[in-house]
């Protein structure tokens, strides 16, 4: 349970609980909790969104034509969730779960990726989970004692942290900083140039959206 930062939100319909942790002109990012047979009164989503489930679960989303979906996912999953018409969802699982929900205000955009790119360079710890021409939606793993190769981030990002982490940060430079951050936290970042060393006994996992169209 993600209590410390819970609040009931009418404007949110979709979910028991729900808080906007940031919001610029280009995302605004939702953490949702959805209890067992919680149902919302019928809304609509008008931009398309990146969603990443902290837990396992089952939604039911019954729309205005009828159209009735079932999704399950896995902790960890994340995926692509296109602006869509009117609809209610429903809790159909047992369990309750947590969603960082990632609203995409940006449009499309063209991306030359740099010769660092993390996919190029620190393919051992970055994954592609999917991209599209608004956004690109990396995974990062770094085991323990692990250091990344030196990679460059060229796009405004949201970053889920989807473990704890404690890492060293270093740049081209030479000069580096301790960074630590809690299991679920949400942050935005900018360009960079950096490797990151996993300072834990256990491995960390981090979910990077960016975001294509932002200038």
């Amino acid at each position: 349970m993600h209590r410390w930062f819970l609040v009931f939100a009418a404007a949110l319909p979709s979910f028991t609980a729900s808080k906007v942790l940031l919001e610029d002109a280009q995302v605004k990012v939702v953490l949702a909790e959805n209890t067992p047979g919680a149902k919302s009164r019928p809304h609509k989503h008008d931009v398309n969104r990146v969603m990443v489930h902290l837990d396992p679960g089952k939604i039911r989303l019954a729309f205005e034509d009828g159209e009735v979906k079932d999704i399950e996912f896995q902790a960890g999953e994340v995926r692509w969730d296109p602006a869509g018409g009117m609809h209610t969802s429903e809790n159909v699982g047992g369990t309750t779960y947590h969603i960082v929900e990632v609203e995409i205000k940006t449009g499309p955009g063209q991306v030359t990726w740099p010769e660092q790119d993390p996919l190029k360079v620190a393919a051992a710890h970055h994954k592609l989970e999917f991209e599209n021409d608004q956004v690109r939606v990396l995974r990062m793993r770094v085991a323990p004692k692990e250091k990344t190769a030196l990679h460059e981030h060229v796009l405004p990002r949201v970053t889920v942290y989807m473990t704890d982490q404690s890492a060293r940060v270093t740049l081209p430079n030479g000069r580096g900083s301790t960074v630590r951050n809690r299991k679920s936290h949400v942050s935005k970042g900018g360009k960079a140039n950096h490797a990151e060393r996993n300072l834990g006994s256990r491995a960390f996992e981090m979910v990077f959206v960016e975001l294509k169209g932002a200038k």
